[in-house]
């Protein structure tokens, strides 16, 4: 029976390296996948997402083309096309932690759903569909999410997208319903939108992206709508069917009870996430997953069980690809170095919609409802030389800073580049240090970072 120091289940960001930086240190580790390395992030979600809304965003600046001087009478979209170079993307990704880890002795890659059964004297017991019973000391789940899907009436028997299948569809939709208005709502909104596509988005909140200040969903909402995509908020679904032409009725019931019926061609549902911890045989060894499927790690990613990890989305928490990669710093410096490398840690994220929001820490509203005294610097992207001069005004940079120490508690970019400028904030916020720095500092001009810093000045 074969046995390792250390077998990952799960191929997602944590993964590759874990597995490699392991058996540099030593150990004999193995790494099981049942399908494609690279997890949901170079499979179906950050890498080709990324990559349409690229297109998306050339097809929506060739349109504004008069704005700069530049006629373009036609602009024409190859959808098929756009989707390919997605996919080719996704398969230089791919291809490359395949060859990466395809022969390997160690880490040895084991193909094939994993699922523990049991432990023994050696460790657990892991039993490779269609391959070997294995043991390992040690086990880290790396198995990621998949598309929650509501338990609507009629859902079952209509065909819909997810994040999960999206890229698999070549053909256009007329009019897209989508379903939840979250970050990856939003991102294929505009997507679709940009490519011609007529958009209808449904979410039972009162505001787009629920987590954000209001102050962000008074920014975007306007410019999705300005762009054509119509909002029904507050609403829910309460009913999914065919039509008989082959598209789809959606039954929309607002606050007040009063029901509408959308009819589109295609159906896009991303009302959340599920983590992938139903079919692992937890059971077996002792440890029962949260009522939404999630398991509870502490701060070095280490189960209730002893010799057993959860990295990545699964562990709950911040669900994306950077933290799931820093999650193998985690757990390597947990098994082989000094366990400083922990979860208390400064996560920022983004959200690729166009204008694009950063964010890193606590919002305005929830630094308001700690009690703490803060100041709130704020400044429009509109008074910023570089986004004039390149026609992308809208937005602003905030932050909001502790009033006794000048240290950030948090901040938040909407506008051109935001992905990027977010982590000036999150230099600051790692290196603990004041506000001055950043108001103190002197930038290139002109640039967007005049505005980062120029909301740091608006807080003094």
């Amino acid at each position: 029976m074969p046995h390792y120091d250390v077998l990952v289940i799960g191929s997602g960001q944590a993964a590759t390296p874990l597995v490699f930086a392991l058996a540099k240190d030593g150990k004999q580790v193995a790494l099981a996948e049942r399908r494609y390395l690279g997890g949901s992030c170079v499979n179906f979600g950050c890498t080709p997402t990324k990559a349409v809304l690229a297109s998306a965003r050339v097809a929506h600046l060739a349109r504004r083309g008069t704005e700069f001087g530049v006629t373009i009478p036609t602009v024409t979209i190859d959808f098929p096309a756009v989707l390919a170079g997605a996919r080719k993307v996704v398969m230089e990704s791919r291809d490359g932690l395949d060859e990466d880890i395809n022969g390997s002795e160690n880490p040895k890659l084991l193909r094939g759903h994993a699922r523990l059964n049991g432990k023994n004297d050696e460790g657990f017991l892991v039993q490779i569909e269609n391959g070997p019973l294995v043991t390992a000391r040690e086990v880290v789940l790396d198995t990621g999410t998949r598309a929650l899907i509501p338990p609507l009436d009629g859902l079952e028997g209509t065909p819909f997208f997810t994040a999960d299948n999206w890229l698999d569809h070549d053909s256009l939709p007329q009019h897209l319903i989508l379903l939840g208005g979250g970050y990856i709502g939003l991102e294929m909104s505009q997507f679709y939108r940009r490519m011609g596509s007529q958009v209808t988005v449904i979410d039972r909140g009162d505001r787009i992206a629920p987590r954000e200040d209001d102050d962000v969903c008074q920014v975007l909402q306007p410019i999705l709508e300005n762009e054509g995509i119509t909002f029904h908020l507050s609403s829910t679904v309460t009913k999914v069917a065919k039509t008989t032409e082959g598209g789809v009725t959606v039954t929309v019931q607002s606050e007040d009870g009063a029901e509408t019926l959308v009819t589109g061609s295609h159906l896009f549902v991303a009302v959340g996430r599920k983590p992938n911890t139903d079919d692992l045989g937890l059971e077996t060894v002792g440890i029962t997953p949260d009522e939404n499927g999630f398991l509870e790690v502490d701060r070095h990613s280490r189960t209730s069980v002893n010799g057993l990890w959860a990295v990545g989305d699964i562990r709950g928490g911040p669900m994306f690809t950077h933290t799931s990669w820093d999650d193998h710093k985690i757990v390597l410096s947990a098994m082989t170095g000094d366990g400083s490398h922990t979860t208390e840690r400064v996560v920022p994220y983004a959200v690729f919609v166009d204008p694009q929001l950063g964010r890193v820490g606590v919002t305005e509203e929830e630094a308001r409802k700690s009690g703490k005294p803060i100041k709130v610097g704020r400044y429009e992207m509109l008074h910023n030389g570089r986004a004039r001069e390149y026609r992308e005004r809208a937005g602003f940079a905030k932050v909001i800073v502790d009033a006794e120490t000048d240290k950030l508690l948090g901040a938040t970019i909407v506008g051109d580049e935001a992905a990027e400028l977010i982590h000036v904030y999150v230099a600051l916020m790692n290196a603990d240090a004041p506000v001055r720095t950043l108001r103190d500092s002197v930038y290139v001009h002109p640039t967007l970072m005049e505005a980062v810093q120029s909301a740091a000045e608006a807080a003094a």
